[in-house]
């Protein structure tokens, strides 16, 4: 080829005659597929159709992984129908280009491969995909509240099937290398060391594609409506249309335009112009800016790195927390006093890492040798990191690490887990108090983002940013806050919470106020929250923040021991883990503001006392750590655009998203 180099990728001939493009964006970590990359990827398949390879292998010249998706920059600056279309168009055709080349070509995908660098390689002929943890396929354009526009919603269901591809497009999955293999999504799945040569014998295979069985090629084709209309149905229960339209936009796509994205009209709710455009994808890719900080916040932090972890308490927070550094590559000794503690905690741990690992047994049984019971407490002498996780009681804590601390080596890390207590008063027994922070998980411990580095007075730098570094790399997102009543999530929760309760003893049935905040946009009510939370536990936090007065029946119930789930009994009766609530009256008008007026109120107050840095950090915790609606953009984001709209007439919308 006369022009085997440009500005973003490059291509050359092996001795079989196999074409190999090698994707390199220029200046860039990654292989986001910006405007001018895929313009230069046109010409590139212009030349190739003229003199024709035996086989085209793309893969990327990266470190970083295959291609993450499109410019989030050029994304963000969609500002009409027409930009929107632009777009849709630039991508859409290219690929149709690709696969309609004369010849075989093959993705060969090593680390991420998501959005539309998931659907550059569905347009391939095969898939090979390494095996490998940091290798992730997956559709995530609905977590930008926009739709897969470049063939994605036509091509992922005719490939997997209607089932599988509709999980993934309308949850935003990223699956496996494993998983991908075994859904029919990737034709190969092999070892780094083999990935070369085993792109090249797929691509010179000529080996059949993968075709549907017959029942799920009925669902892609004639039933393709019902399914469509099933799968929305289930999706009401999820999440509701007028907060998140690009889920059921992908179904209105895939049912009635063959999942053709560029065939929607512009003025269709269903458009990428009307969702690209919306304030629902202006907010969510706030979010994933505000997640990007929160990572680069790990990433850089630096530090000398973790590796050997001590959790003492071996309860549901401490024992996920050791189950989560084991996952993740750490050596972890589990402390606790009770040794079936211990075995309970383990057992957990095992069945959670075989969820995450579904296919993969070997990575189950590594983290089952990284996780070593420790009645004892042995391990605090060799830990670079020791996490207490015991229960909320301050004179416990105190003591603990006093003893922690005359065991443990005089450069590691000591964390407590705790949710409201004040670090310095914790610290007030030892003898060098500063050594102390907090790091603070939110329960399930496996699911939520967030993880709260506390910085008490006086502390020092160092083990903050080695605290940062390491909740990075469990996986997590790290927000640093200063030492105060609450941190900054449950001090602007339960303010929110209790206010629901006074709500309940005003006579506002559970039910309805659960419901109101639901429609709202929270994902769970509030009232529900406190059930599951445990009664016991919400009234020592909100007495720990001096929220007087106490809800009366707030303390009626935890005094006659009915805690919430745990109890079986709490505002709601449980049953086989689910609130037995009933039917909801229909909502007083007002309820949802008057209820989320105190979290935006003490998030404001936590901003102003310094608790975090500025507001982004601030709607960052509320949003990872409390699940304050994301297509809100976060409570201050959402007070700011409330103030700027408040001399406009109020609409419907306007209502149900901001407070």
């Amino acid at each position: 080829m006369s022009s085997p180099w440009g500005a973003h990728m490059r291509v050359e001939r092996d001795w079989e005659g196999v074409a190999w493009l090698m994707l390199d964006r220029a200046g860039e970590r990654v292989n986001s597929l910006s405007a001018a990359m895929l313009e230069e990827f046109d010409r590139v398949i212009g030349e190739l159709e003229e003199d024709p390879p035996n086989g085209l292998v793309i893969a990327s010249a990266k470190e970083a992984g295959f291609v993450p998706g499109a410019d989030i920059d050029e994304l963000e600056a969609i500002d009409s129908a027409a930009a929107a279309r632009a777009l849709a168009e630039r991508g859409s055709k290219l690929f149709e280009r690709i696969a309609r080349l004369p010849f075989p070509t093959v993705a060969l995908i090593r680390g991420h491969c998501l959005g539309g660098g998931l659907e550059l390689a569905l347009a391939c002929t095969y898939r090979v995909v390494v095996d490998e943890p940091a290798t992730r396929l997956g559709l995530p354009e609905v977590q930008l509240g926009i739709v897969p526009a470049w063939g994605g919603i036509r091509r992922l269901p005719a490939l997997v099937g209607p089932p599988v591809a509709l999980d993934l497009l309308l949850t935003g999955r990223r699956v496996s290398a494993r998983r991908a293999r075994k859904l029919g999504l990737a034709d190969v799945c092999v070892a780094p060391r083999v990935m070369e040569n085993a792109a090249r014998r797929v691509v010179m295979s000529g080996r059949q594609c993968r075709h549907l069985p017959m029942r799920e090629l009925l669902m892609a084709t004639v039933l393709r409506r019902l399914v469509a209309s099933r799968a929305r149905a289930r999706l009401a229960v999820r999440v509701r249309r007028e907060h998140y339209p690009a889920p059921y936009a992908i179904l209105d796509i895939w049912a009635r335009h063959g999942g053709d994205a560029s065939a929607v009209p512009d003025a269709d709710p269903a458009s990428l112009a009307t969702l690209a455009c919306s304030d629902t994808a202006h907010n969510l890719l706030r979010v994933f800016r505000l997640r990007e900080r929160l990572q680069r916040l790990g990433l850089e932090a630096g530090g000398e790195p973790l590796q050997r972890v001590h959790v003492v308490g071996a309860g549901t927070m401490g024992g996920d927390i050791a189950a989560l550094c084991a996952d993740r590559g750490f050596d972890v000794t589990l402390q606790d006093e009770r040794v079936e503690a211990i075995a309970a905690a383990i057992g957990r741990a095992v069945v959670g890492w075989r969820q995450r690992h579904r296919d993969d047994e070997s990575a189950v049984r590594a983290a089952r040798d990284r996780l070593v019971p420790d009645p004892e407490g042995h391990g605090i002498a060799h830990a670079d990191l020791i996490i207490e996780a015991i229960a909320e009681d301050l004179d416990a804590k105190r003591t603990l690490f006093s003893r922690i601390e005359a065991a443990a080596c005089t450069d590691a890390v000591l964390a407590t887990n705790t949710s409201s207590l004040s670090i310095e008063a914790i610290a007030r027994g030892m003898a060098k108090p500063r050594r102390l922070i907090g790091m603070h998980f939110f329960n399930p411990v496996a699911r939520m983002p967030l993880v709260e580095v506390v910085s008490p007075r006086g502390a020092g730098r160092a083990a903050h940013s080695r605290a940062l570094a390491f909740v990075h790399a469990l996986g997590k997102l790290p927000l640093p806050v200063a030492s105060a009543p609450g941190f900054l999530v449950n001090a602007a929760l339960a303010p929110y919470l209790f206010e629901a309760l006074r709500c309940v003893e005003d006579g506002i049935p559970p039910a309805t106020i659960d419901e109101a905040m639901c429609a709202w946009g929270m994902q769970i009510g509030p009232v529900e929250l406190v059930d599951r939370i445990g009664l016991d536990v919400a009234l020592a936090a909100g007495r720990g923040l001096g929220l007087d007065p106490v809800p009366a029946q707030l303390a009626e119930h935890v005094e006659a021991g009915r805690l919430g789930a745990k109890s079986g009994q709490g505002y709601y009766r449980w049953k086989d883990g689910r609130a037995q609530a009933g039917a909801a009256p229909g909502a007083a008008p007002g309820l949802a503001g008057r209820l989320v007026a105190p979290l935006v109120a003490a998030a404001r107050e936590a901003l102003s006392r310094g608790v975090v840095a500025d507001a982004d950090l601030a709607d960052a915790g509320m949003i990872f750590g409390a699940g304050f609606p994301p297509f809100t953009g976060g409570p201050l984001h959402s007070e700011a655009r409330r103030q700027l709209t408040e001399t406009e007439p109020e609409t419907e919308d306007q209502e149900d998203v901001f407070p």
